[in-house]
């Protein structure tokens, strides 16, 4: 006799968003951090009536996610630059030399196949503008990308 198992609720799709932690990121990036939180809140409210999963932004930092391979898996918006944010040092590699040179970057796959993004600039004020120029152009490409994808699963 085989006993059925009830529907449990789909897991959230977490949305890792990712600060180092220098002190600098703490001060200038983890506000910027919870703001990107706030959007994704903000985006949610506006699609819950057709989204048929709950997504989850955590803010951590690049020390704790980098350590944790679990976590790595997930889809990651990370805010800061090399200097201050492991995770971005990491992604830099990627980078052209022409790109390194940029005053804002905003280092994302347009396709939405790799759900790693990663916002910087060479101050406060120019991050702060590269997260506000992701919100307006690729947040909801982004995560309509988080919603539909396939996780895999735990077992």
């Amino acid at each position: 006799m085989s006993e059925e198992t009830p529907n449990q609720p789909e897991p959230p799709h977490r949305v890792m968003i990712v600060v180092g932690s220098h002190l600098r990121a703490e001060e200038a990036d983890r506000p910027l951090a919870y703001r990107m939180v706030e959007e994704i809140e903000e985006w949610k409210e506006r699609h819950e009536a057709k989204l048929g999963v709950e997504i989850e932004p955590i803010v951590c930092t690049d020390l704790w996610y980098l350590n944790h391979e679990d976590l790595r898996s997930l889809p990651t918006i990370c805010i800061g630059g090399p200097g201050v944010n492991a995770l971005s040092a990491y992604l830099a590699q990627h980078l052209s030399d022409e790109n390194r040179e940029a005053d804002v970057l905003l280092q994302i796959d347009p396709d939405f196949t790799d759900l790693q993004a990663c916002i910087w600039g060479t101050d406060h004020e120019l991050t702060s503008h590269g997260l506000q120029l992701f919100v307006d152009r690729y947040l909801d490409a982004y995560l309509r990308a988080v919603a539909t994808q396939v996780e895999p699963r735990a077992e």
